[in-house]
């Protein structure tokens, strides 16, 4: 397999011709627009559970049916009392909980309340690459921004062009890419937007040489989102 940054290097820089046409000014509500900071009310709503994640069930006044260590197994299965197995992968917290609920009313419960939490979420990746102190695939548990994920490969080295770091994600289907400026980031002058689970986050070389450095500065400060494919 050929190595991650190459691969988006070479698949990136067929889509250069629609990004230089974008002004370097562009608003950077629009990369935002895509790439939010973390709310913690909409990740817990929107994370979809996988396998090897650890969720609390609550079940109100119902103490037998609480439990705050359930692990989602290899599956994407849980067991809980009463119920037995339950699919829970590819759900999020408020489904799970919706799920649940359903299955204790039709013969055990009237009317449960039942709130799911995922306590330690192992199943989501950030892949950090380019010019850091230690690049690799971490785990993303919880909420996570862009500082975070510099921060678990050990932040950037002297090398780093932090004013134009990339963040790769799949949006829909399709594969997409978007520049932000990391020291604005910690002047507090720009939010510091979330990192989910597969993205990747490449911070380029200063005074590197190739095709990389090419594209980084092709790419609009604070881009929005440039669509490419084949990867």
């Amino acid at each position: 397999m050929r190595p991650l940054l190459p691969r988006l290097c070479a698949a990136a820089l067929l889509m250069l011709g629609g990004c230089a046409s974008t002004s370097a000014g562009v608003p950077s509500e629009q990369s935002y627009a895509s790439f939010p900071p973390p709310s913690a009310v909409d990740h817990v709503q929107d994370y979809e559970i996988g396998p090897g994640d650890t969720l609390s069930v609550n079940t109100f006044q119902e103490k037998d049916l609480t439990l705050d260590h359930v692990e989602v197994d290899a599956s994407g299965n849980i067991l809980l009392p009463l119920i037995g197995s339950v699919h829970a992968a590819g759900l999020s917290s408020a489904a799970l909980s919706t799920e649940i609920q359903n299955r204790l009313a039709k013969r055990y419960l009237r009317d449960p309340q039942v709130s799911v939490i995922v306590t330690s979420a192992v199943s989501q990746k950030v892949t950090v690459e380019g010019s850091v102190t230690q690049a690799g695939v971490f785990e993303v548990k919880g909420q996570m921004t862009l500082l975070q994920a510099l921060a678990l490969a050990k932040g950037p080295n002297r090398t780093a062009r932090l004013g134009r770091v990339v963040i790769f994600r799949t949006i829909e289907r399709e594969r997409k890419l978007a520049v932000f400026d990391v020291n604005a980031i910690r002047r507090g002058d720009m939010p510091d937007p979330q990192i989910l689970g597969d993205d990747v986050v490449v911070v380029p070389f200063s005074n590197g040489k190739g095709a990389f450095r090419d594209l980084i500065s092709a790419l609009p400060a604070f881009g929005v989102f440039a669509a490419f494919n084949n990867l």
